[in-house]
């Protein structure tokens, strides 16, 4: 009988990202929440908390059926949906700077949109594993459903989800063998939609501009970017050392969830970024890996579907972060502070990690694999 053989570098890997993130977590926001809620451990207590719930979630979706998971593709996409509609209702829905992006359960939130990115990624996964997406309209399904989920997301409003859910999207619809000449035809409505986004909302314009020239507005709209950009630099090689962060006391907006990285930067400096990278790096080489290794149709779609959200929402992190594109806010996956962000994160791994023992089992013998 051939046990189950799990990919323990993913397993590593992610497992060292989580313990990084409640490390700076509580190092970027300890002094802001001390003065703002009285106790410094206010959001690590949070963030272990949503690291323990995603643990077990991890755990046990390594185990479950994929025929259970792959049951679930229609009502991932009618819960994703009810619950980006629910953000919008008053008394359930919760603003905070101005966007209504989370839904309250007593003292704790739930992000709809992190949950959609995934139920997206299955309802693709199960539908061209039993369709022909190289033929235009077997491609009409899954575009609706993430034109739908865009315009849920963008009315919240949350630019940078949109673009990652467009961008998720466009990858399902390539990994999936849509033609090219289709696909080219697709990027046409994408390429008028990105700049009339942005033309409608003053903020977002504003945002564009700070990002082409942020010392224009240093204390308003380019202020995030420049603060970045001092921690960035503050950290050298190596560093200013653990918990030695100045950016962190109240300088750098959103130090522990968006901007997480920066922090880290000013830390641990160019070296301990190159750690992060590696660490992201691995975890997507390894789903990659786990795509290939898989001996159907389903399950490549599904491994190749998760990588691709890690890969792209860690790339637009660093990105922004760096100044490399406009500000926006998307948190790095596993280390930004969110509860939501993180359990649904890790579930995906707990998904990828089931996937990798089923391809250990068509792959015996496969140097690839650690057994």
């Amino acid at each position: 009988m051939i046990k189950r053989q799990i990919d323990y570098i993913l397993l590593f890997a992610v497992i060292a990202l989580v313990v990084i993130g409640l490390i700076f977590v509580y190092s970027a926001s300890y002094y802001s929440a001390e003065i703002t809620y009285n106790n410094k451990y206010f959001f690590v207590i949070k963030q272990a908390i949503g690291a323990a719930i995603g643990l077990v979630a991890m755990l046990i979706f390594a185990r479950v059926k994929l025929d259970f998971i792959k049951k679930m593709w229609i009502w991932g996409v009618v819960i994703s949906v009810v619950l980006l509609c629910l953000v919008f209702v008053p008394g359930i829905g919760v603003e905070n700077y101005g966007a209504r992006r989370w839904i309250g359960f007593g003292g704790f939130t739930l992000q709809p949109s992190e949950i959609a990115k995934f139920a997206f990624v299955l309802f693709c996964a199960v539908y061209m594993s039993k369709t022909d997406t190289s033929k235009l309209r077997f491609c009409i399904a899954p575009i609706a459903v993430g034109v739908t989920f865009c315009g849920l997301i963008i009315a919240e409003p949350n630019m940078s989800i949109t673009m990652c859910m467009a961008l998720l999207m466009l990858i399902m619809l390539y990994l999936g063998g849509m033609k090219w000449k289709y696909f080219l035809l697709m990027l046409i409505p994408f390429a008028i939609a990105v700049p009339l986004l942005i033309i409608i909302e003053p903020y977002r314009l504003q945002r564009l501009l700070a990002f082409i020239d942020p010392w224009a507005s240093p204390k308003d709209e380019g202020y995030q970017l420049i603060q970045s950009l001092y921690a960035l630099g503050g950290g050298g090689w190596f560093g200013v050392g653990l918990f030695n962060s100045r950016q962190k006391y109240r300088f750098l907006p959103f130090a522990e969830s968006d901007f997480v990285f920066a922090v880290i930067g000013e830390e641990l400096g160019l070296f301990g970024c190159l750690i992060i990278f590696a660490l992201y790096v691995t975890v997507i080489l390894r789903g990659v890996r786990i795509a290939a290794n898989v001996n159907d149709k389903f399950g490549c779609y599904l491994a190749g579907g998760i990588s691709a959200v890690i890969a792209v929402q860690s790339l637009i992190n660093f990105a922004v972060v760096t100044g490399s594109i406009p500000p926006t806010g998307l948190p790095l996956p596993f280390v930004s502070y969110g509860g939501t962000s993180l359990v649904v994160f890790m579930s995906a791994i707990g998904i990828l990690l089931n996937l990798s023992s089923q391809a250990n089992k068509n792959n015996i013998g496969d140097k690839l694999w650690i057994t």
